[in-house]
C-alpha cells in the first residue's frame, strides 16, 4: 500500500517509536511529584518542551501541551475571547480554516458573539485586505491557518500579522499543516499544532501564548500545563512527539525539494491524462508535499475506493458524500469544483515510482468510474462570464434539467446528458434541490466554456422546491 495521506496523519517516525519506547520505561510517573521517578518524568517533559519550544520559535514557558491539535484550537480561540471580553466579542477568521475553528465560531455566535469570515481567491487564499477591512475596535481575535489542510495553499500570515499588531489585535496561527516542514511565520500570539501531521504519537496537540498576550483559560483552574490545560500529560507520548518534531524538521531541509518536484509532476500531469479534471489551490504559494484535483461526474467516495484497491491510500478534501451530504466548505468558499475530490499528500520518503504507478492507474480508474454515465470527455475550454444578474429573467423555452431528490454530482451529470440537446444560444434550468449543486454547476460552466447565468426559484420552471441553476450554452 502506498500511503498518500499525510494531511490527514503521518505514520509514526521511528525516532518517535525509538522515544516513545524509551520514555514508557523512563517518563510513566507524575511529574508533579518531588520523588526520583517523578522528577525523572519531569525532566523528559521539560526537554520536550524545550524541543517543541525551539523549533516553533517561542519560549518554553509559552507551550503547553493538549490532547489534540483539535483541542489546542478550540482552547485557544476560547480562551483569547474570554481573557478579551472586555474589548468587545467580535471574532474573524478565514472562510476555509479547519472545522475546529469553524464549531467554535457557531458557539461562540450562538452565545451572542459576532463573527466575521474573510474570504478567499480561487486558489485558496486570503487578501490581508481582508483582514484590514473588518478589524474593528470591539474585535477580540483574529485566527489564521499557516496553511490550509485541504488544498495546501499557504497563507499570508506574516501580512495579516503586521495588520493584526497595529490594531492590537491578538492573531492565532493554527499551524497544524506546516508545522516541521516549513519555518513557523512570525508575528503570531497563540499558535497550534498537532504532532500526528508531523509523524509524532496522536493525542499531543500544542497551544503557544506569547508572554504578554491576554489568555483565560475557558476550562476549571488546574495547575497543570501552566493553568491552561487540566488534566494528567501523557509524558512518553510528550517526549515522542518532540523527538519526531526536531527529525522531520531536519528531513524537511533535504526533502522539502524533492516532494515539491513530484507534487509539481503530480499538478501537471494530472489533467493530461485526465479529461475534465480540474487541479485546486495555490500553483506557487503551496505546502511542497500536497495536491488537491477534482474530477467531474465522479463521485469522489467511489474514486477513494478504487484507488484503495489499486493500493493507494489517498483523501478527499470534498465532505460531499454519502454520509454528510454537504460539499466542503473550503472548495465551496474557493468557488471551485466540490465533487470527484482527491488529496494527495506525500510522506518524507516517498518513492517515485510510487507517484509514477499513481499516475499510471489513475486514468483507467477515472474512466471505469464514469463508464456507465455514458459521457464523452470534453477537452476543457476558456471560462464564459458570469451573468451578474443573481435573479434572472426567466428563460423563454429552457430545456429543463430534473434533477430535484438527486444529490452531487448527479445534478451536474444529468446537465451534461442532456446540454448536447441545446443549440449554441439555448439556456438550460437544472432543477436541484442539493446544496452542492449551488456551487458545483457554476464551477462546470468555469471549466466547459459555458455561461453561468445565476439561479432563480424552481417553481417558475415546474419544480415543486429547490432552485433552478440556469446555464446559457455559448459553444
Amino acid at each position: 500500500m502506498s500511503y498518500f495521506d499525510v494531511a490527514s496523519t503521518a505514520p509514526l517516525h521511528p525516532v518517535a517509536r525509538q522515544a516513545l519506547t524509551a520514555a514508557l520505561e523512563e517518563g510513566w510517573a507524575d511529574p508533579a511529584r518531588l520523588y526520583r521517578s517523578g522528577r525523572q518524568a519531569r525532566m523528559l517533559l521539560d526537554a520536550a518542551r524545550g524541543t517543541v519550544a525551539e523549533v516553533l520559535g517561542a519560549r518554553a514557558d509559552e507551550i503547553a501541551f493538549t490532547a489534540s491539535g483539535t483541542q489546542a484550537v478550540q482552547l485557544g480561540v476560547l480562551g483569547a475571547l474570554r481573557s478579551n471580553r472586555r474589548r468587545g466579542a467580535h471574532l474573524l477568521h478565514s472562510a476555509v480554516e479547519h472545522s475546529s475553528v469553524l464549531h467554535v465560531a457557531e458557539q461562540h455566535e450562538a452565545q451572542g458573539g459576532e463573527v466575521d469570515a474573510v474570504p478567499v481567491d480561487r486558489h485558496g487564499r486570503v487578501d490581508p485586505a481582508g483582514y484590514a477591512a473588518r478589524l474593528r475596535e470591539g474585535t477580540a481575535l483574529a485566527v489564521l491557518q499557516s496553511a490550509n489542510h485541504e488544498v495546501g495553499t499557504v497563507q499570508p500570515v506574516a501580512e495579516v500579522a503586521a495588520l493584526c499588531a497595529e490594531r492590537q489585535v491578538p492573531l492565532l496561527v493554527d499551524a497544524a499543516q506546516s508545522a516541521g516542514r516549513q519555518p513557523v511565520p512570525a508575528g503570531w500570539s497563540l499558535l497550534t499544532a498537532s504532532a500526528h501531521k508531523w509523524g509524532g504519537p496522536a493525542g499531543v496537540g500544542v497551544l503557544a501564548v506569547r508572554k504578554g498576550v491576554r489568555y483565560a483559560s475557558p476550562l476549571p483552574a488546574d495547575e497543570r500545563e501552566g493553568g491552561r490545560v487540566p488534566g494528567f500529560v501523557n509524558v512518553p507520548a510528550i517526549v515522542a512527539a518532540a523527538a519526531s518534531l526536531r527529525a522531520v524538521r531536519a528531513e524537511a531541509e533535504r526533502e522539502n525539494d524533492r516532494l515539491h518536484a513530484l507534487v509539481e509532476r503530480i499538478r501537471t500531469r494530472v489533467p493530461q491524462l485526465v479529461p475534465e479534471v480540474e487541479v485546486v489551490g495555490d500553483p506557487v504559494r503551496r505546502l511542497p508535499h500536497l495536491v488537491t484535483f477534482s474530477c467531474l461526474y465522479v463521485d469522489g467516495e467511489v474514486l477513494l475506493s478504487e484507488l484503495d484497491r489499486a493500493g493507494f491510500a489517498v483523501s478527499s478534501g470534498s465532505s460531499c458524500t454519502s454520509s454528510t451530504l454537504t460539499p466542503s466548505h473550503v472548495l465551496a468558499a474557493m468557488g471551485v469544483l466540490t465533487e470527484g475530490n482527491v488529496r494527495v499528500s506525500l510522506p518524507y520518503g516517498v518513492a517515485e515510482a510510487d507517484v509514477e504507478r499513481f499516475l499510471a492507474v489513475l486514468p483507467d480508474l477515472v474512466a471505469g468510474v464514469r463508464a456507465p454515465l455514458g459521457l464523452e470527455p470534453v477537452a476543457a475550454t476558456a471560462p464564459a462570464p458570469a451573468s451578474a444578474s443573481p435573479v434572472p429573467e426567466p428563460a423563454a423555452d429552457p430545456l429543463v434539467v430534473d434533477a430535484l431528490g438527486k444529490r452531487c454530482p448527479l445534478p451536474v451529470i444529468e446537465l451534461a446528458k442532456r446540454f448536447g440537446e441545446l443549440p449554441v444560444g439555448g439556456t438550460a434550468a437544472v432543477l436541484a434541490d442539493d446544496e452542492a449543486a449551488r456551487l458545483d454547476i457554476p464551477a462546470w460552466c468555469a471549466m466547459r466554456g459555458q455561461e453561468y447565468l445565476g439561479e432563480a426559484p424552481a417553481a417558475g420552471y415546474g419544480g415543486d422546491r429547490g432552485q433552478a441553476y440556469l446555464v446559457r450554452r455559448v459553444s
